[in-house]
């Protein structure tokens, strides 16, 4: 129903980001909301996804339109939810993602949350040679961690990660078995914090 929504975002969670249009805010989920932290209280564009189920409806957002077909791609894959479809999307390695479908590489695609081995054989069943448009999505900047340099702020964003990387799905086992690695990453953001650990937990 809609395609995007463009309005200011007034709050960025763990899992979400509140965007405000006209005095209604809406309620949207995102791969990594503290990706849009630059644009907090900025008006900005977010292409959105409505999921609508018999007792619920939720708006899932997309920094880009190409991230959100690839959104559509995966959640037409048999026991791929929107849920599980964000915890995908989340790591920027979107080229590494399609090489692991083009090679039947069942091991790497287990690594994402709520994606076991039948359903990573029928990611591989259902979009093997059809990922070619996708295998350029433009990864998000690299963060070197100057935008924040206090102490307590980047203990702040150490802990607004954990609670995105929950809210992706990730177990608390997953979360606390790199977090010794991620302390002693230099970044201190939150989006920094985010990218280094999904790129931790893809490791074997």
């Amino acid at each position: 129903m809609y395609e995007y929504i463009k309005g200011v975002i007034s709050h960025i969670y763990p899992g979400y980001v509140v965007i405000e249009v006209q005095g209604i805010g809406y309620k949207v989920y995102l791969a990594n909301p503290f990706r849009l932290t630059d644009e907090l209280k900025k008006e900005t564009l977010v292409y959105v996804y409505q999921d609508v189920k018999q007792d619920s409806m939720q708006l899932f957002g997309f920094k880009s339109l190409q991230e959100k077909n690839l959104f559509l791609k995966l959640i037409n894959v048999s026991g791929i939810g929107p849920k599980s479809a964000l915890a995908i999307l989340a790591n920027d390695d979107h080229h590494g993602f399609v090489q692991a479908i083009e090679d039947s590489n069942f091991t790497f695609l287990t690594k994402f949350p709520g994606v076991g081995k039948k359903t990573a054989q029928q990611i591989v069943l259902d979009l093997k040679g059809k990922l070619s448009e996708f295998d350029v999505l433009e990864k998000g900047e690299a963060t070197d961690g100057t935008a924040a340099t206090d102490v307590s702020s980047a203990n702040r964003a150490f802990e607004e990660a954990m609670a995105a990387l929950l809210a992706l799905g990730y177990s608390v086992k997953d979360v606390n078995r790199i977090k010794k690695q991620l302390k002693q990453t230099e970044t201190t953001t939150t989006d920094g914090y985010i990218r280094e650990a999904l790129a931790f937990l893809m490791k074997k």
